[in-house]
């Protein structure tokens, strides 16, 4: 049975596959053009180079791993029609975007940006005046393994936190939570806004000119989910409105985000060139997910696959 790995792992990582499953003939290091697409029967993708080319050509395809959460670039259709399962590593994004978003909101409330400006100029001045997490409130859409770890290291700081989802169903490290309908109500009560939010035909274009216009002068808005969560001119009307006060962005409508954005240049934005989820770690624990799922596979265990991806809902 071959298994296609259509991006590079270290050599001591395809030695610890090719032990631990002796029975498999692990292809590594491959790309889309390669004639192993049409015989394998499990593809390793990150998931953008999946196209509808790629499925008419993997005559014998029966599993379709991909190394990233985001799978909106996929031909889900198709792929459910031909009936194929599909996986991801949702979860491993956890540590390194949390620890991220939190250092964000540690630099802006803390005025670390004015600390910076003033040593590069030589400047001895102690009017920057920062302000505590401590008693503030954050709300964090898209409560899941992404934004409970957020949740739970603002919590440490003695934040109040709120989470948002499609139903307000209860998640992990949320001291409340409001469904999308009622984030109208809360958004004004903010302090920290945080997206996390997958790409799904119910998150696309789910902040409005309305949300922004409610959200605090002071607050600071994350986004470090999807890029098409709202129209990028509307939220760069808002920021130069002064409500949201400013903004950490990780992800945009294009990216690489274009030359000529307003973004760059604008004092109240930082922008991150969709880096956030980068770690040495990556593969590492990328591969801690499709090892047992491998084993599963298998045994004939495909039911108890973790991270199945639901085609419908995109995620």
């Amino acid at each position: 049975m071959d298994v296609l790995f259509l991006f590079r792992i270290r050599d001591h990582q395809e030695e610890m596959l090719k032990v631990e499953f002796p029975e498999v003939n692990f292809l590594f290091d491959r790309n889309t053009d390669d004639p192993a697409i049409e015989t394998s029967e499990i593809i390793v993708t990150y998931g953008t180079d999946i196209d509808e080319n790629v499925l008419d050509r993997a005559g014998n395809l029966k599993w379709i791993m991909v190394a990233s959460a985001g799978v909106e670039l996929m031909p889900l259709g198709r792929i459910e029609e031909m009936g194929i399962p599909v996986t991801n590593v949702r979860g491993i994004h956890k540590t390194p975007m949390a620890e991220t978003m939190l250092a964000h909101i540690l630099a802006y409330r803390k005025k670390l940006r004015d600390v910076y400006a003033q040593q590069a100029r030589g400047e001895w001045k102690q009017k920057i005046r920062g302000t505590e997490l401590l008693g503030s409130k954050a709300l964090i859409l898209g409560p899941g393994a992404i934004g409970g770890e957020a949740g739970r290291l603002l919590k440490a700081f003695g934040v109040r936190t709120y989470g948002c989802n499609r139903s307000g169903s209860q998640a992990e490290y949320m001291d409340e939570m409001v469904s999308f309908s009622g984030l109208l109500e809360v958004l004004p009560e903010m302090d920290t806004v945080i997206s996390v939010l997958p790409s799904t035909p119910e998150t696309k274009g789910l902040l409005t000119r309305e949300h922004f216009g409610a959200m605090k002068d002071t607050a600071l808005f994350l986004n470090f989910g999807r890029g098409d969560l709202y129209e990028e001119k509307v939220l760069i009307e808002a920021l130069e409105n002064g409500s949201p006060a400013a903004a950490a962005l990780d992800v945009f409508e294009t990216e690489p985000l274009p030359a000529d954005s307003p973004l760059w240049k604008m004092e109240n934005v930082t922008v991150s060139p969709h880096v956030s989820s980068h770690s040495g770690k990556y593969i590492e624990r990328s591969l801690d997910i499709f090892m047992p799922n491998l084993r599963a596979y298998l045994d004939g265990r495909v039911d108890e696959m973790e991270n199945r991806v639901d085609p419908e809902r995109g995620y």
